[in-house]
């Protein structure tokens, strides 16, 4: 029988330097040419640091998403208001969506701009995350806008989403990762179930844009958010998620798992609902634990894993991206790679005790 690759990737996110959120702070807006050589310097030290950990693929830590990993392509639009959709989280801090008050909908920018900066610098497959289209379908206020009704928004949301998609795999990105962290937060919200179905349903008419091939190289990543050492929404089950979200028409899976109370109980719902042309990455370090874990306890994880998923579909990866809103200083970049280090390493140890490539 042919061996089979243990694939390993990251999230995306890395902690900001300190000295660019202290400039950023300083001058009140991230989008001011002044930054832009420490933006420059970030995300070279930060590719030079990933690649030194060994990481087949690898981002370029999402340091030019000046706010965050959710709204950066909508900041600055004119035609909203800050007081739209709020997440709480468990540290007791809460971070709020930009709200639309009228039409057109149009990204302010596409996450390809940030891949062309990385391929300066990069010597590996680069990655490059967006955020979905049912994160931004919050924007749209629940009481409607006068003149702009929502199927009009949802086309033009779907228009941009799958311009930045494409712009990014034809700019080159080996995968093109779709930040998905509001499913869980879904149940949370509203324990129906009907705004994680709206949800799916709108990803799926996203994705039904690309063609197989191209699905191959996009991914959904979930988790129960990251913030200041906090989630939005851990306490939520698993297996109210999961079903629903292999019902995602994507080529691959990251779901977070490190931090989950009872991993095997996770693995078990992952066996049953995943696809046979699905292959899901398992988060085996957990961004906000203090600890850094081992490449012998990354190892056994991914053997653990590796009972209930078919090596052939089983993949590595972080829970979480690391501090992906800009302003989060709980975790420090020595933390963060020392840890992609240990997943890396620890995958190469699974990899020999599994006998795959």
């Amino acid at each position: 029988m042919a061996a089979v690759t243990l694939f390993t990737e990251p999230i995306g996110s890395i902690p900001r330097p300190l000295d660019l959120v202290q400039a950023i702070g300083a001058i009140g807006d991230g989008m001011d040419p002044a930054l832009d050589p420490l933006y420059e310097a970030a995300i070279r030290d930060t590719i030079e640091r990933f690649e030194a950990t060994g990481s087949p693929v690898i981002t370029d830590g999402e340091q030019r998403k000046f706010q965050n990993f959710w709204t950066y392509s909508v900041e600055g639009m004119a035609n909203t208001t800050p007081d739209g959709f709020r997440i709480p989280f468990s540290g007791g801090h809460t971070r709020r969506m930009p709200r639309l008050t009228s039409g057109p909908f149009r990204y302010m920018r596409y996450a390809d701009e940030y891949l062309d900066i990385a391929l300066r610098y990069a010597h590996v497959p680069l990655k490059q995350a967006v955020i979905s289209a049912s994160a931004l379908s919050l924007m749209y206020p629940p009481d409607g806008i006068a003149g702009y009704a929502r199927s009009r928004f949802i086309d033009d949301l779907l228009h941009e989403h799958e311009s930045e998609v494409r712009r990014c795999l034809q700019k080159g990105a080996c995968k093109v990762q779709i930040d998905f962290t509001e499913g869980r937060l879904a149940i949370k919200v509203d324990p129906s179930g009907n705004l994680l179905n709206s949800f799916i349903d709108l990803n799926n008419l996203a994705l039904a844009r690309f063609s197989s091939e191209e699905r191959q190289r996009i991914g959904v990543h979930t988790c129960p958010g990251a913030d200041r050492d906090s989630t939005h929404s851990a306490e939520v089950d698993y297996a109210e998620l999961l079903p629903s979200l292999f019902e995602l028409n994507a080529g691959n899976f990251y779901v977070s798992l490190a931090g989950e109370a009872d991993p095997v109980r996770v693995l078990k719902a992952i066996r049953r609902y995943m696809k046979p042309h699905q292959k899901v990455f398992v988060g085996v370090v957990d961004p906000i634990d203090a600890r850094i874990e081992t490449a012998e306890l990354v190892r056994d994880r991914i053997l653990e894993a590796a009972k209930y998923i078919p090596l052939g579909q089983l993949g590595t990866t972080d829970d979480c991206g690391f501090s992906p809103f800009c302003d989060d200083t709980s975790t420090s970049r020595a933390t963060a790679f020392a840890k992609i280090s240990a997943r890396v390493a620890g995958t190469r140890l699974a990899a020999e005790k599994l006998g795959t490539g």
